[in-house]
C-alpha cells in the first residue's frame, strides 16, 4: 500500500486525492439519466420492459412478469439452512430494536395563557427501497432498509431489484419474506428510480426513495430529488481507521481489504502514529490479497484509492481524519474512546479491535446505510427519521393573541405585507 508521512514534502498533493476520492462523474451519467427518466415519465411501464431488455438480458413478455409472486419469497425463506435462517433472525431482531429507539414522538406544550405548541410525527405513505443487484446481492440491504421504514409505520413499502438474466437472489427472497414484503420488483438502475418516483402502471409512485446504487442509481436520485425524497447520493464504500502502535497489524490489514473488495472505486485509508505498524500493515495486506477470491477487485481499489498516513501524533490523526470524514471509521487504539469526542465527522464510528466494521454491515443493529465520500459532514446514516415526517402544531388563545399579536403585525408591516398584519389586528379588535 502506498505510505505518506505528513512530513514529507509531497504529503498535500495526495492528501488532497484522497479528500477528492468521492467525487463522482454525475455531469457525464446525467444526460443518459435523464433520458431514461423522461422516457419512463412518458411511457412506463413500456420502457421499463424495453429498458429491461437492454441492461438486464432479459425480456419480459409483459409487466405482469415485474412482480416477483410472494410464494417464491416463501420457498426461499423456508429452503434456507437452519444455521442461516438463525442468522437473519437474529440480524433482524438487532436492527428492529435498535431503530425502535431512534422513533421521535410527538409532543404537545400548553403555557398559561392558551398557547398550544406542537409537533406532529407521521409517517410517510409509501416508501421505495433500491436494493443493489447485479455483481453482488445484498440481503443485508434488504433489512437495514426495510425495517427502519416499518419501524416508522410505512404502510406501503415497494422494492426494486435489478435481476441481471432474469436471475434474483435466493436469500434476498428470503429477506423479503422474513420482513414481510409482498412488492418486489425485477427493476434496476436509474429505470427503477424513475419508476418509483414518479410511477408507471405497475410500480406505485412512493414518497421517499432509500438504498445505494451505482453512478446511474445516484444521479437519477440526485435529479428526482424534490418530486420524492431521498436518503442521500451515496457513492463507492469506504473505511477509515485510526491505530497506534498497540493495534494488530492483522486486524487492520483485514479490516482495510473489508472495504477494498467491495468495489474498485473503494477506499481503505488507515492513519497511524506508528511507522513500524504501517509497515507490518502494507506487508499484511499484501499477503490477504493472495487469498481473496475477489483479489482483483481488491487490489485495485487497495493501489489506486488505498493509503497508510503516518501522523506525528494522534491528535493530528484525529484532525485529518475528520477531514476524510468516512463513511465507516474504526478507531483502533489502547483507549479508543477517549477519542469519540474528538470525532466530528463519519458515518459510523467502530471502537476498539473486537468492533471491525463488517459486524457493523450485518449483525450490530445500527444501519449500515451511510454517507460516503466526505458527505458524513453534513448527512447521517439511513435511520427511521428518513421515513417520517414533521408538522408543526399551533393554537392560540384570544388572551395568547393578545399578549404577542401587536409584535407579530409590527414585523408583518416591516415587511411590507399588509394583508399580514391586517390578519391579526382585526383579531385584536375584537378583544
Amino acid at each position: 500500500m502506498l505510505i505518506l508521512n505528513t512530513k514529507s514534502s509531497n504529503f498535500q498533493e495526495e492528501f488532497n486525492k484522497i479528500l477528492q476520492r468521492g467525487g463522482l462523474d454525475i455531469q457525464e451519467v446525467t444526460p443518459i439519466v435523464i433520458d431514461i427518466i423522461n422516457q419512463i415519465r412518458l411511457k412506463g411501464d413500456q420502457a421499463l420492459l424495453e429498458h429491461i431488455a437492454k441492461f438486464d438480458r432479459w425480456q419480459p413478455q409483459s409487466s405482469d412478469e415485474l412482480l416477483v409472486d410472494t410464494a417464491l419469497m416463501q420457498k426461499a425463506y423456508e429452503n434456507l439452512d437452519t444455521k442461516l435462517k438463525e442468522a437473519l433472525h437474529l440480524a433482524y431482531d438487532r436492527i428492529k430494536a435498535y431503530h425502535q429507539k431512534q422513533m421521535p414522538k410527538s409532543w404537545v406544550d400548553f403555557e398559561k395563557d392558551g398557547t398550544i405548541l406542537g409537533q406532529k410525527v407521521t409517517p410517510v405513505e409509501k416508501a421505495g427501497l433500491y436494493i443493489p443487484g447485479g455483481k453482488a446481492a445484498y440481503p443485508s440491504t434488504l433489512l437495514m432498509n426495510a425495517i427502519p421504514a416499518q419501524v416508522a409505520g410505512v404502510e406501503e413499502i415497494v422494492v426494486t431489484t435489478p435481476t441481471p438474466d432474469n436471475e434474483i437472489n435466493e436469500l434476498l427472497l428470503a429477506a423479503c419474506h422474513l420482513c414481510g414484503i409482498e412488492k418486489v420488483y425485477k427493476v434496476g438502475g436509474a429505470s427503477a428510480v424513475a419508476a418509483l418516483a414518479y410511477g408507471t402502471q405497475t410500480i406505485p409512485k412512493v414518497d421517499v426513495i432509500t438504498g445505494p446504487g451505482n453512478i446511474f442509481v445516484a444521479t437519477a436520485k440526485k435529479l428526482v430529488y424534490g418530486d420524492v425524497n431521498i436518503d442521500m447520493i451515496a457513492g463507492p464504500s469506504e473505511i477509515g481507521i485510526i491505530a497506534d502502535q498497540s493495534a494488530n497489524p492483522r486486524y487492520v490489514a483485514i479490516d482495510l481489504l473489508s472495504q477494498a473488495e467491495h468495489d474498485e472505486m473503494a477506499s481503505s485509508i488507515l492513519i497511524t502514529t506508528s511507522k513500524e505498524l504501517a509497515q507490518k500493515v502494507s506487508k499484511e495486506v499484501a499477503a490477504f490479497l493472495q487469498k481473496l477470491k475477489r483479489k482483483e477487485i481488491a487490489q485495485k481499489s487497495i493501489e489506486e484509492r488505498g493509503a497508510i498516513v503516518v501522523s506525528e501524533c494522534i491528535n493530528e490523526a484525529v484532525e485529518l481524519m475528520n477531514k476524510i470524514a468516512p463513511e465507516h471509521l474504526e478507531i483502533i487504539t489502547q483507549n479508543p474512546f477517549e477519542l469519540l469526542p474528538k470525532i466530528k465527522n463519519a458515518g459510523a464510528i467502530f471502537l476498539g479491535e473486537y468492533t471491525p466494521e463488517p459486524i457493523g454491515d450485518y449483525i450490530a443493529g445500527p444501519n449500515h446505510t451511510l454517507p460516503t465520500g466526505g458527505t458524513a459532514r453534513f448527512y447521517s446514516p439511513l435511520s427511521v427519521e428518513h421515513f417520517l415526517k414533521k408538522s408543526s402544531i399551533i393554537s392560540f388563545s384570544c388572551q395568547a393573541m393578545y399578549n404577542i399579536g401587536e409584535a407579530a403585525a409590527i414585523l408583518a408591516h416591516t415587511e411590507g405585507l399588509e394583508a399580514h398584519a391586517k390578519s391579526i389586528e382585526e383579531r385584536l379588535k375584537d378583544r
